[in-house]
């Protein structure tokens, strides 16, 4: 029953249906909670979570809720505390209680209780709803008279509640201050509550006034009571008040400054550094140098490892931030000029050779960070310096196998990387020490050894020849067993060696390959670098590996997904035979391609299904088809010209016109027509773009250059065939300017500039340019790392979507709209949702009733609004007129804008139809008129006959 619930609201995205399956759920729960068993009425509670995930809106959660606040009103404590916890799972649905009062009534009631455990429990759920009611003064004081009480349970339900409280409400914040300075000071109160009543004073930061007496207690705290744990408490509440009122910062990490150089237990000095690490992440900018210098200074006196490894770790976390810029800033030229600048780069230098395999990785993450954001700097030895402690690293976490050496090795090789963008001449060094240390290393170094070299080849190609000769015999030497980590880097190896390769593959390293994957009985290895070879351009060996796996899948979808790619793949690797010059040649090798790109479009609809429709596929796929037309098309035009040229009197016929491209005879309005065709393909590209919020950055990009394809093929069309000052491919973007990630973008870039630059260029020669760039599949065609979608219910709501809702035209339909953001395993991995934009507009289907003249404001509805979700959760509303009687159809249309406020175009789009009846006060008159007409046109009938 839930599924099929599921899949109609996923259908109809309304109520409707959806609503009637919602309350049978919820009808069935509510058995539960009526069951005389307490079993039964347990199960029913723990089951409510999963009901608000299935049915989010506020409707049934509302209805829920008041169910649940019965159960919490009436039944014994165990219910209660079942209550409690759903409610505490639940806190991303609180605020779509509609009833709150009658909500928090039923609960509040139960603080009046004898027992008190009833009351504790009742002080935990306000607490948990105290995002909702922050400001009720009831439970602001039963918070209060808790605290008083002799029953340990209710106190610390008081402190949790008073903690909830204190984060939300800033009155509460205020009111409960001095009463809880009172008890910390106070000797009566126990040490153990004392300790949990100081975390309350970190959320004391809602106004300067309060903040400050906040830190003045916390002072006098850690003064007055030097014991371990007090200090650890306080200090670290001390911390994230500082951390949330900002201004109090820069003493706060020089209080913990302090106490990391002078006090001598390990606790304090580890909390120090906990501490520290917080501030660094949150705030590198408000560390001075001499902070820095400070904990340099300490790192080099310490003797404990685990201290060192501490402070080198938040030292590597400010070495990657503006706070390295500013230590630096006052020892202009070299860094070894000031002894004290040098305290910095002396302990890194110390620390590259640690026997420590975690402090030699923060102490070269330093020593690359520093080598990379001092550009200015004459660096030499810092360079070589880092270069040694990284091949050091490499060589001695690449032969373990742990996961503490591969967690390290993974600092390393993003040391190296980041190393070899920054400083390029450093990086054939890098990739020798790479490729030596690959032939020794451990399987599991050697994947991430692989994804290092792959990252740095797509940064710097010219390195990726020099890779080939030795990734070839690791290639021919590795092992053939079929363990996870040999498959793994079977996949890695191929990715680099496609990089590297960066053009077509040779046929010895394809013969190399497929001689290895021949060995592997895994599809799913064969299947992945297939993928790769697909991304990288490689389609010759992509075409052969989806063949060899057609028959190695059971379901047919998987059959003709893969026997689309195998189409789609010997489709490009058609166009890999084109000319220069040979425009016949062309014309027959975009016929090929054509012809197995139709086959594999109807391979690729028949392996769609309803839960996967693969529709980015299907656009991207039905574009390149639609591209490679034009591109037909245009090469015919510009042939016509030879075979079709211009009649003898097309110089009068432009002179009488008066217009010169009417010389060129009738290929002028063939090449305008194709110019359209080329900004409408580019637009369509847009709309793909636009539609792809969850796409990769890499498959974003390469949409784009599509797009840029078109625009400057129909730049080139009107450069050259009609007036040049017209031209107008600037206008679109800023792509040219971007930098190039990988050959395909850079091989791309240089056709654009050529033929912008080159205008006297042959438009057929720019089409076979662009062709002989291999298309990439990123990987949103093959995986969606990120899912978002919108869910939309509108009220009202027919109970059947054929069905109009009635309403007067003399009146305005008030339609409410709600969402709900859901996401998949990933939320947010690429780009967040900011807010949502919403387009209501109405159009009217058929007309009933007499014509009558109505203003055109009252004819058409179009409205927008934009609403931020909030846990993932939207409403509003919208005022619509319905003047004109007959039946309307409403379209609501949701997109979202993120965070660098780019539109996308992600629907859904929800359809109802409004049907507009005349009111019965305009309806009666207007009968009363036709039968006060009727009487005096039968006596001009009868005159009329009369005088005949």
């Amino acid at each position: 029953m839930a599924s099929n619930s599921t899949k109609s609201f996923l259908a109809d995205a309304g109520y409707g249906e959806q609503e009637l399956d919602a309350n049978s759920a919820l009808m069935e729960l509510d058995k539960g909670l009526r069951s005389g068993k307490l079993g039964e009425q347990c199960e029913a509670v723990v089951r409510f979570p999963r009901l608000f995930q299935k049915y989010p809106f506020p409707i049934l959660i509302n209805s829920a809720f008041l169910k649940l606040a019965d159960v919490f009103r009436v039944g014994n404590n165990f219910l209660r505390l079942c209550v409690l916890k759903v409610t505490q799972q639940s806190e991303k649905h609180l605020e779509k209680i509609l009833n709150v009062d009658e909500f928090v009534k039923r609960i509040f009631s139960v603080i009046h209780s004898n027992d008190p455990v009833a009351r504790a429990i009742t002080l935990r759920m306000l607490g948990s709803l105290a995002s909702i009611i922050p400001e009720r003064k009831n439970a602001h004081h039963s918070i209060r008279q808790s605290l008083d009480s002799h029953d340990n349970v209710e106190v610390e339900a008081a402190v949790f509640a008073a903690a909830n409280f204190s984060a939300q409400s800033k009155d509460f914040a205020v009111g409960i201050c001095n009463k809880i300075s009172e008890m910390i000071q106070g000797l009566a109160t126990p040490v153990d509550l004392k300790l949990k009543l100081i975390p309350i004073l970190q959320h004391m930061h809602h106004d300067a006034i309060l903040a400050s007496s906040a830190r003045q207690l916390l002072q006098q705290l850690v003064t007055s009571y030097p014991s371990t744990k007090m200090v650890i408490v306080s200090l670290h509440t001390f911390t994230l008040l500082a951390a949330s009122s900002l201004v109090d910062t820069p003493k706060q990490i020089q209080l913990l400054l302090q106490y990391l150089k002078n006090d001598p237990r390990k606790a304090v000095k580890r909390l120090a550094i906990q501490d520290l690490k917080l501030l660094a992440n949150k705030t590198p900018h408000t560390w001075s140098r001499e902070n820095i210098q400070a904990l340099c200074e300490c790192a080099l006196q310490i003797p404990y490892d685990s201290l060192k490894l501490g402070m080198l770790s938040v030292l590597s976390t400010l070495s990657g931030t503006i706070a390295i810029k500013n230590y630096f800033s006052i020892a202009p030229g070299n860094v070894s000029s000031s002894p004290r600048s040098s305290d910095l780069v002396k302990l890194a230098q110390e620390c590259c050779y640690h026997n420590n395999r975690g402090i030699a990785a923060h102490g070269v993450r330093v020593l690359t960070n520093i080598t990379v954001s001092c550009q200015e700097k004459d660096l030499l030895a810092l360079e070589q310096d880092a270069v040694f402690g990284l091949e050091s690293l490499l060589v001695l976490c690449s032969q373990d196998d742990s996961p503490g050496a591969q967690a390290t090795l993974k600092i390393a090789l993003n040391c190296m990387v980041k190393l070899a963008k920054g400083r390029p001449h450093l990086s054939q060094s890098v990739v020798e020490t790479l490729l030596t240390q690959l032939h020794s290393a451990q399987d599991a170094a050697r994947i991430l050894m692989c994804h290092c070299l792959a990252a740095i080849a797509m940064q710097l190609p010219v390195l990726g020849d020099g890779m080939l000769g030795d990734l070839m015999e690791l290639y021919k030497v590795i092992g053939r067993s079929a363990t996870d980590k040999q498959q793994e880097l079977l996949v890695s190896l191929a990715t680099v060696i496609f990089v590297a390769s960066q053009k077509a593959l040779s046929a010895e390293v394809k013969a190399v390959i497929k001689q290895q994957l021949e060995s592997v009985s895994n599809g799913w290895t064969v299947y992945r670098i297939a993928r790769q070879a697909s991304r990288m351009g490689n389609h010759d060996m992509a075409r052969e590996l989806y063949q060899s796996l057609l028959t190695q899948v059971a379901s047919e979808h998987f059959y003709f997904w893969l026997n689309s790619l195998k189409e789609f793949s010997h489709a490009e690797q058609c166009l890999t035979g084109l000319q220069e010059e040979n425009y016949s040649s062309a014309l027959s090798c975009i016929a090929e391609s054509l012809k197995f790109y139709h086959k594999g479009i109807a391979s690729l609809t028949a392996a769609s299904t309803p839960l996967n429709p693969l529709s980015f596929q299907c656009e991207f796929v039905k574009l390149r088809i639609d591209l490679l037309q034009a591109f037909s098309q245009l090469i015919c035009t510009c042939n016509s010209l030879k075979t079709s040229p211009p009649p003898a009197i097309a110089t009068t016929i432009a002179m009488t016109l008066g217009n010169d491209l009417q010389r060129c005879g009738r290929i002028s309005n063939q090449m305008k027509q194709s110019m359209e065709e080329f900004r409408s393909l580019a637009s369509r590209y847009g709309d793909l773009y636009q539609a792809s919020f969850d796409a990769d950055s890499a498959t974003l990009r390469n949409v784009e250059l599509q797009q840029q394809s078109c625009l400057l093929i129909s730049h080139a069309i009107e450069a050259l065939i009609l007036d040049p000052e017209s031209a107008s491919f600037q206008e679109y973007g800023s792509t040219a300017a971007a930098h190039a990630d990988s050959e395909y973008e850079r091989r791309m870039m240089s056709v654009y500039n050529h033929v912008l630059e080159e205008h006297t260029a042959c438009l057929c020669n720019a089409i076979i340019a662009l062709l002989k760039v291999p298309l990439s599949f990123q990987r949103y065609f093959f995986q969606k790392l990120q899912s978002t979608s919108i869910k939309l219910a509108l009220s009202p709501s027919p109970r059947n979507p054929a069905e109009p809702i009635a309403v007067q035209n003399n009146q305005q339909l008030a339609l409410k709209v709600e969402g709900v953001v859901q996401h998949g395993s990933k939320p947010g991995l690429f780009r967040k949702i900011q807010s949502v934009c919403l387009n209501v507009s109405s159009t009217l289907q058929s007309k009933s009733g007499q014509d009558y003249k109505i203003p055109i404001d009252n004819m058409t509805n179009e409205m927008h609004q934009r609403v931020e979700p909030h846990n993932d959760y939207f409403s509003t509303q919208f005022l619509l007129n319905f003047a004109i009687l007959g039946t309307h159809n409403i379209t609501v249309e949701s997109s979202v804008r993120d965070a660098n406020g780019v539109v996308w175009k992600t629907g859904p789009r929800t359809t109802i139809f409004v049907k507009s009846l005349e009111d019965p006060y305009s309806q009666q008159i207007r009968l009363q008129q036709q039968q006060a007409q009727q009487p005096l046109q039968q006596q001009q009938q009868r005159n009329a006959y009369t005088r005949f």
